[in-house]
């Protein structure tokens, strides 16, 4: 049975969530666990029992204590092998840990455990393991308690279990799947779903050109090219803009936002650009397609 760990715990823990920072108790049994596709944090988990993770194009084979790492934008889930998974986890914003320059190597966000090119499990022997949990039994205290300083306190025990991290090997039994072009490509389109809706103007999108995919995905831009090509016959910028033009269409249709401010959140530094795109791919105009929205004009 296929499940994702993360998001089933999320789920479980319901709407908890303080300053940006959310840490829950992980007991999963036989549990169906829903789709996976948060996007604003980043997460760490303690996890106990058979499972393999799948992160950017890689699978990691795992059993017994397993710690790993989640970063907003790289794809990754989990297939459990066992019935039963319990452990520990947190979210947390970028906001929560502070106004720390993300630029010098002493960041938390240059940690390679976030990095898209690193490698974010660690298999850990049980005094590591009784260390790490002693730190989210911490964190969970500190989340319902009303001491004035406790997100300090709390980021203060995130920092000390990436310094752990930091003396540890990582896991490195990785497994290429059999069929790496419809991977790839799995891959390619749920990160590029993860970026939609466009929920207001200054959301904006995060990667907007096959290379920016690619690097994120840590891979090739001509591997990339190839294997979606080869898994649907379009490549990833045809893909890409078809999704910013089902973007476009909807925002035009169902937003008062102005068209300027429409183009800027998909990406177009000007008007005029982001007309002559929208126009090539529906053969009408942004202000014509909003005009005319209630004429019910051909979807893209």
């Amino acid at each position: 049975m296929n499940k994702d760990v993360l998001a089933a715990a999320d789920y479980q823990a319901g709407a908890r969530k303080l300053n940006g920072f959310k840490a829950y108790e992980i007991d999963l049994v036989n549990h169906s666990a829903p789709s996976f596709n948060r996007r604003d944090f980043y997460k760490v988990c303690l996890l106990r029992g058979e499972s393999t993770i799948h992160y950017a194009d890689k699978s990691i084979a795992l059993s017994g204590n397993c710690l790993f790492f989640a970063s907003p934008l790289i794809p990754c889930s989990m297939e459990l092998r066992s019935n039963e998974q319990h452990g520990y986890a947190c979210l947390f914003s970028a906001d929560f840990m502070g106004d720390q320059d993300p630029a010098t190597s002493s960041s938390w966000a240059q940690s390679p455990v976030f990095a898209s090119g690193g490698t974010p499990v660690f298999q850990l022997p049980d005094a590591q393991a009784a260390y790490v949990e002693d730190l989210f039994r911490k964190m969970l205290a500190q989340q319902q308690a009303t001491y004035r300083f406790r997100d300090e306190l709390i980021r203060s025990y995130l920092h000390l279990l990436l310094h752990e991290v930091r003396r540890m090997q990582p896991s490195t039994h990785f497994e290429r799947p059999k069929n790496a072009a419809a991977r790839i490509t799995a891959l390619f389109l749920k990160l590029l779903e993860r970026q939609f809706p466009i929920e207001s103007p200054e959301q904006g999108l995060c990667l907007k050109t096959a290379p920016e995919f690619a690097d994120r995905l840590a891979i090739a831009l001509s591997q990339l090219n190839r294997a979606v090509k080869a898994t649907t016959g379009q490549s990833p910028a045809a893909h890409i803009a078809h999704r910013i033009g089902r973007e476009a269409q909807a925002l035009l249709e169902y937003s008062d936002w102005r068209v300027a401010a429409i183009a800027a959140s998909l990406g177009f530094e000007q008007p005029a650009t982001f007309r002559q795109f929208f126009k090539k791919h529906t053969g009408h105009t942004p202000l014509a397609f909003r005009q005319g929205a209630e004429q019910a004009l051909p979807p893209l």
